[in-house]
């Protein structure tokens, strides 16, 4: 019989020996999911021998993680902003430079009503919800298996957030102070050299910005003035590349006040503006 201690070196050095970034930091949080173990209890516990059910089970799940299959798809969830959220390959996989999106549009949320589109895994507008003491929330998006994640995150997360199915403001109503948006941004001829975890498994819905990135952006931009009350604001997550294009863009639609912001490795990554 082999120990926690020998299935998780297996697991780390099959990850090491396929080239997966961070395959130590994977295998254990593979194992720490299977085994429903915390690092404290299995330094204590790493003796202890783990059964031919247990074992098999996690080979097969670093076998995934071997094949690129994103770790978050495997565990079926990802932590964004201290919660839990719910993934699958219908939803991209919250990123850490969207906390730095959330975190901006705190600064101004409170008593406000927040639309988000292209909503996703609903991560922006639920944590706007959990943390921003906003008056109402509205997450929008043009898929149904997405909405569907999207409304368990709400509920997992004991929260009350209204989702739409829209394509863009198609089926949207009335006017808001924020609208927030982290749309498909990559151009088409780009998503070939993604990595293989994103290529491969993430929703090229949720990533083609069609030719040059900025298809989504045009067209929401176009409504704002619609949509957005007088002095709301709006917020886009950008490829590091589209500060100036989206600037122009904004501008020629009458939103004023722009900043770009910049994200962890301080690359560009946020646009904000006032009507």
């Amino acid at each position: 019989m082999k120990s926690f201690k020998d299935a998780l070196e297996e697991g780390t050095k099959y990850l090491i020996e396929h080239n997966i970034d961070n395959g130590k930091v994977d295998a254990w949080h593979l194992f720490s999911h299977l085994i429903n173990i915390n690092r404290a209890d299995y330094f204590l516990h790493s003796g202890k021998e783990i059964s031919n059910l247990q074992y098999n089970q996690y080979m097969d799940l670093i076998k995934k993680r071997a094949d690129n299959l994103p770790l978050q798809y495997i565990i079926g969830y990802q932590d964004f902003m201290g919660l839990k959220i719910k993934v699958n390959k219908d939803v991209l996989i919250p990123r850490l430079d969207t906390e730095v999106l959330v975190e901006e549009i705190l600064k101004v949320s409170k008593g406000k009503d927040v639309l988000d589109l292209c909503t996703g895994s609903g991560c922006i507008i639920i944590s706007l919800m959990k943390y921003g003491s906003i008056n109402s929330g509205i997450g929008a998006d043009i898929s149904k298996n997405a909405l569907a994640i999207a409304r368990e995150n709400a509920t997992i997360n004991w929260l009350d957030v209204n989702f739409v199915e829209s394509d863009l403001f198609s089926n949207v109503e009335d006017k808001f102070d924020i609208i927030v948006s982290n749309p498909p941004y990559i151009p088409k001829n780009d998503i070939s050299g993604l990595s293989k975890e994103v290529r491969d498994h993430e929703p090229h819905l949720a990533l083609d910005g069609k030719e040059d990135g900025l298809y989504y952006y045009r067209q929401i931009a176009k409504e704002l003035k619609e949509y957005l009350r007088p002095k709301g604001f709006v917020f886009f997550e950008i490829g590091y590349n589209q500060a100036e294009a989206l600037t122009k863009i904004l501008e020629a639609e009458g939103i004023e006040e722009i900043e770009v912001l910049k994200d962890l490795a301080g690359l560009d990554r946020i646009i904000k503006g006032r009507l």
